[in-house]
């Protein structure tokens, strides 16, 4: 495992990057960050992820009502901040990002539980989805067990 760290650390310094493929957008009424839910469950609206026809049969077997990890890159969150003031209860102490969820973090990753509601070709509403309009989508996985996103 080391062996291969190493490697992907030297491939790293080389490039700088690890390539990413945008699979599909979100579609959303959530037109700016101000008015987005700060989690899913916090009175977010439905949205469409709306794949791209070259990976349209990736899709395969995912149904109505199904609960899926739907991974974002939120385009418009900072990547320079390690740190903040979560707004979460919490004592306001600064605290590093990695333990809190905010958008603003080095590789700004979103994770979204959904629940497929509808599917239209390569449209599928889902639910309940905080991320606005125009957010590229990088992955889409089941949700097995009990994970959480």
């Amino acid at each position: 495992m080391t062996e291969v760290l190493t490697r992907l650390a030297r491939a790293d310094r080389r490039t700088g990057s690890f390539p990413l493929t945008v699979i599909g957008v979100i579609e959303s009424d959530l037109l700016t960050v101000e008015r987005a839910p700060r989690q899913g469950r916090d009175g977010a609206p439905d949205a469409w992820l709306v794949i791209d026809a070259a990976f349209a049969r990736a899709l395969t077997g995912v149904q109505r009502d199904d609960e899926l990890i739907v991974v974002t890159w939120l385009h418009r969150a900072s990547r320079s901040v390690l740190e903040i003031y979560p707004r979460d209860g919490r004592p306001k102490s600064i605290t590093g990002v990695f333990a809190t969820r905010s958008a603003h973090r080095p590789n700004p990753l979103g994770l979204h539980r959904v629940t497929v509601r509808e599917i239209d070709g390569t449209r599928l509403r889902i639910g309940p989805m905080e991320a606005i309009d125009g957010t590229p989508v990088i992955d889409v996985r089941a949700v097995l067990g009990g994970a959480e996103a």
